[in-house]
Formats: C-alpha cells, sequence, structure tokens
C-alpha cells in the first residue's frame, strides 16, 4: 500500500474487475426491478433503490399480499439472502454464474416463498442490452474485489450520511441506485425544473421525467462503469445554472468534464488522501455552493446552520 493511503479506503482499479462490475451490475437489476413492481412509486423512484448496510446491500421491505420480504447482497460471506416476514428464507449463493442462470436462481427461490413477481427482464440504462434469460456472456464473479466495492461503498455511505444531515430542505435518502451501480444523494432546491432533454437506454421518457421533475444539486459515487473509466465521485446540478462549470474549486485533484456534465473527484485522490473525509467533504460542499449560488437557492432556509 502506498505511502498516504487510508487502509479503510480500498484500491479499487476498474479495469481489474470491469467484468465482475458489469456482472453485479445486471444482478441487482434483477432484484432492482423486483423491488419496483412491489413497492408503490415514490418521488423521483426512491421506492426503488437499496441500502448500504455493513454486510453488502439490501432492498428492504418489500410489501406483497400481505407480508414483506427483503433481499440481501451479503458480500460478507457471498450470499444472497430473500428473507421473508412469516419467517421463511431462501439463500442462493454469490459466484461466478450467467445471469440467465442467476435470473432463473432467483425467480425460483421467490415463487418457493410464494412471491409471484413478474417484471421486465431487458436490462436499464445499458445500450445494447440483453435480456437477463438471455445473458450468457455475463458470468464472472471476483470475490476479493465485491468486497473491496463493498468496503467502498460502506466508507462512501458513512460520509455522504454526514454531508446529508448539513441540508434541513428536501433531500433524498444516501441511496443505491441499481441501474448505474452508484450510491446518491440529492439535495433539492424546492423549484420545480423544465422537462429534462435526451434519452436515456431502456428508459421511458415519462421515468426520468419522475426522476428531474425538480431543482437538484445531487452527487455520488461509481465504481467505474458511469462513463469516466474509473472510481470516482461526481457532482451535478440540474438544471445546471449559468456558469456552473467554470467555478474555480479548491479541491486540485477535481475538474468539470464538459462530455459528462459533471464536477468529477477521482477515487483514487480520496483513497490516498492524508484525510479522505476532510478532502471529499470539502469537494461536496464547494461544488454544492457553486449550484446553490448560481441557482439562487435560498440557502438560510435550506442549510443546517453552524452550532
Amino acid at each position: 500500500m502506498s505511502i498516504g493511503t487510508n487502509s479503510q479506503w480500498p484500491d479499487l482499479p476498474f479495469e481489474a474487475w470491469r467484468d465482475t462490475c458489469e456482472t453485479l451490475l445486471l444482478w441487482t437489476q434483477i432484484v432492482g426491478k423486483v423491488r419496483i413492481a412491489c413497492t408503490p412509486l415514490v418521488n423521483h423512484w426512491w421506492n426503488a433503490t437499496f441500502d448500504v448496510t455493513s454486510r453488502g446491500l439490501m432492498a428492504p421491505a418489500m410489501p406483497y399480499r400481505g407480508r414483506t420480504f427483503d433481499v440481501v447482497f451479503d458480500f460478507a460471506e457471498h450470499r444472497l439472502r430473500i428473507e421473508v416476514s412469516d419467517g421463511r428464507a431462501a439463500v442462493l449463493p454469490l459466484e461466478p454464474m450467467t445471469v440467465a442462470d442467476f435470473y432463473a436462481a432467483v425467480m425460483a427461490a421467490l415463487r418457493r416463498l410464494d412471491i409471484d413477481v413478474h417484471i421486465w427482464t431487458v436490462p436499464s440504462e445499458i445500450e445494447g442490452a440483453i435480456a437477463f434469460e438471455q445473458d450468457r456472456a455475463h458470468r464472472q464473479y471476483d470475490r476479493v474485489y465485491v468486497e473491496r466495492f463493498w468496503q467502498a461503498l460502506v466508507q462512501v455511505n458513512r460520509v455522504l450520511t454526514e454531508f446529508r444531515a448539513r441540508f434541513i430542505g428536501k433531500a433524498s435518502p444516501v441511496h443505491f441506485f441499481w441501474g448505474g451501480l452508484d450510491l446518491a444523494v440529492t439535495r433539492f432546491s424546492g423549484r420545480t425544473a423544465p422537462p429534462l432533454k435526451g434519452e436515456t437506454p431502456n428508459v421511458a421518457k415519462w421515468v426520468m421525467d419522475e426522476a428531474y421533475s425538480h431543482e437538484v444539486s445531487s452527487c455520488g459515487f461509481w465504481p467505474g462503469n458511469g462513463g469516466y473509466g474509473r472510481a470516482a465521485f461526481y457532482v451535478y446540478a440540474y438544471p445546471e445554472p449559468a456558469g456552473y462549470g467554470d467555478t474555480r474549486l479548491q479541491t486540485a485533484a477535481a475538474s468539470y468534464e464538459k462530455d459528462l456534465g459533471q464536477f468529477i473527484l477521482p477515487y483514487d485522490a480520496v483513497r490516498q488522501a492524508s484525510d479522505p473525509d476532510a478532502l471529499l467533504l470539502g469537494f461536496l460542499q464547494e461544488t454544492y455552493e457553486a449550484a446553490a449560488e448560481l441557482g439562487k437557492w435560498d440557502r438560510k432556509a435550506l442549510e443546517r446552520q453552524a452550532g
């Protein structure tokens, strides 16, 4: 481990686990679509997300015909657990297998628990996506890198939770979006936003309109699959106020990526910092302030005052 690297923040080179990352993304999408099928819509699709736990990821308390059930990606023991409020449970191993086999195993386990759920099997937010039941191309599962990803999520979740606590206006939970395999938290100005332009692969326009119905400053972490090619933290504003991308940041390792329309801070810069929390919180704060100042947010009403 290099000098200056904090041992709690694991090394996560994307190229070393790209195939596993792509497989894990698709596995989480299967469970995520089950979650959408079983939960009522909450503003901006907050009902669809997962929680980070001390053992991995969880899709919690999904209602089904008078019962509820959790689906847990346990990355400590590398098992998928389905736990039902009637006391029954099913456990599947997390190991190298095709997406098609994982899909079949999850659906069979749900049926054994008398949970009959039907989902749209085309992955979301992916160009040229293969339906789950037909995908035999993605099959990698490297335990070492899955554990590193989980430990990175634990650290990021902790810092994003602290950042969220500074805001008293409308804010999302810190939650995991399986569409892009990213952990995010979003602040809202309280104003509605103009209709979103552009298209997202295999996502209906009305879905995106719901997600971006109101003005936001959003930040998060992805492991490298978000268009940047390596693990990174991102921040964006919608709608983006004039001059936002020209903001001069004090965080030296961060920059505005025009192609992405986001401020980017490489994960390695945080991991290798003498004080990772301070570096990340500073980046999140100054990019939020840029959005709030340029967008003329009512900061006095929305932010928790020091002390």
